[in-house]
């Protein structure tokens, strides 16, 4: 079996015995209760001794002795761990069980020298696994099945935003079994999102209807059921965010009309360079007009204008348009972890405030579908990089990917708010 190991850039073989370790756990996890399958991964790879099949520890012991375990062995504990959250994933009510096997490497024993060398060299190995990406992804992913609701840390409303699941939780070489597995917990999550918040919005409808009404009865309060905002921001804001992604925002067009006019347009566009300058419009036409000539259309254009200069004479094409639009997700928002700046995009927060903001996100989404998951990548990079402050201490991140959720939900979800059209 090859194992992509992008991290270390190979593509490895899977030995015969890592096989049997793989096979091992996935018979554990298969045939006995998650209490017992933690009790053998802790006896197996944290205490490293007396595990009751000998051919199993055998096994682990011929990986750690090889000159490559150095390397390899992070990767290798970390699919171990994923055998068994994966199939864990499947079924509610073993969920509980991925915080309490990720929690084994809270409390590991310290690391003895000159005695029993293989145990040490585990404990070693498992030590280092600790400091590695795979294990800050892994305690990620068992935040979104257990939400500790004393810890205020942005890091904690990862179950929130399912958007960033992919780019937040997974190692970029991850399997394909194990990307399947975050997908479904994705789509478990943004359905139940989508589902209160279409919930909440026909409770608000029917109270604003009712409320015109000269006069409540008894019997009008009794047929509405009180729903809970399913957001973090207030009424209010939901309001203002449902009117900005639902209904029109220029000239009585929404943004969805509002790309697809663009696109046409854009087609019979000649050159790439012409597209630009349209794209440069299309976009500034949502910019707060004072905020915009202050110097921000500037240093939009400007930046517009220096991608793919080389290309100016070719007529606009999907991949020209997806380089675009993905070049502009870096300037508006984040280039990449290594690079963390983000002034423009506070800057545009502070200004516009969350909803505009993430509206002009949108519009470069709509006319360039495939840079979605380009701008998740962006917002989970933003996540992590304050995921150990309060939220108290980020209200415009918090907001933003609030709106984030609306936005998507509407333009690209299964929750059908159309109607409130008729009503703002």
């Amino acid at each position: 079996m090859v194992v992509s190991n992008k991290g270390n850039n190979i593509l490895r073989q899977t030995n015969q015995e890592e096989q049997i370790i793989y096979d091992h756990l996935l018979k554990c996890v298969k045939s006995l209760s998650p209490e017992q399958v933690i009790d053998n991964f802790r006896c197996l790879f944290i205490q490293g001794k007396d595990y009751y099949d000998p051919q199993i520890r055998t096994s682990l012991i011929k990986i750690i002795n090889t000159k490559e375990s150095e390397q390899h062995f992070t990767f290798i504990i970390n699919r171990c761990c994923h055998i068994l959250i994966n199939r864990w994933q499947m079924e509610p009510q073993l969920q509980p069980a991925i915080p309490q096997l990720i929690g084994l490497f809270d409390n590991l024993p310290a690391p003895r020298r000159g005695v029993g060398t293989s145990s040490g060299r585990l404990r070693q190995l498992i030590l280092q696994f600790t400091h590695s990406d795979y294990y800050v992804k892994l305690e990620r992913l068992a935040r979104v099945t257990h939400q500790n609701k004393e810890n205020t840390n942005v890091g904690n409303l990862i179950n929130r935003y399912p958007c960033l699941y992919e780019h937040y939780l997974l190692p970029e070489d991850s399997s394909h079994e194990d990307r399947q597995t975050v997908r479904k917990i994705q789509k478990q999550i943004q359905k139940r999102y989508e589902i209160d918040l279409s919930k909440y919005v026909t409770y608000k409808v029917r109270v604003s209807k009712l409320a015109r009404k000269a006069q409540l009865t008894p019997q009008d309060k009794k047929l509405i059921q009180p729903v809970t905002n399913p957001t973090l921001l207030s009424d209010k804001e939901l309001g203002k965010a449902l009117k900005q992604f639902v209904g029109t925002v220029e000239g009585g067009y929404s943004y969805k009309e509002l790309s697809q006019s663009f696109l046409s347009h854009s087609i019979q566009t000649r050159s790439y360079k012409t597209f630009k300058q349209d794209l440069y419009e299309y976009l500034i036409s949502s910019v707060d007009t004072q905020y915009g000539k202050h110097k921000f259309n500037e240093k939009l254009y400007q930046k517009i204008q220096t991608i793919l200069p080389h290309c100016d004479r070719n007529k606009p094409d999907e991949f020209l348009i997806l380089r675009t639009t993905s070049q502009l997700m870096n300037f508006l928002v984040i280039e990449s972890s290594k690079k963390p700046h983000h002034y423009v995009f506070v800057d545009l927060i502070t200004n516009l405030g969350p909803t505009p903001t993430v509206g002009l996100l949108l519009k470069l989404v709509l006319i360039s579908h495939k840079v979605k998951p380009y701008l998740e990548k962006r917002f989970s990079i933003l996540f992590g990089h304050y995921e150990s402050f309060t939220k108290e201490g980020v209200p415009w991140l918090v907001k933003s990917l609030e709106n984030l959720n609306i936005a998507f939900s509407v333009n690209f979800g299964k929750a059908d708010l159309s109607f409130l059209r008729q009503i703002m």
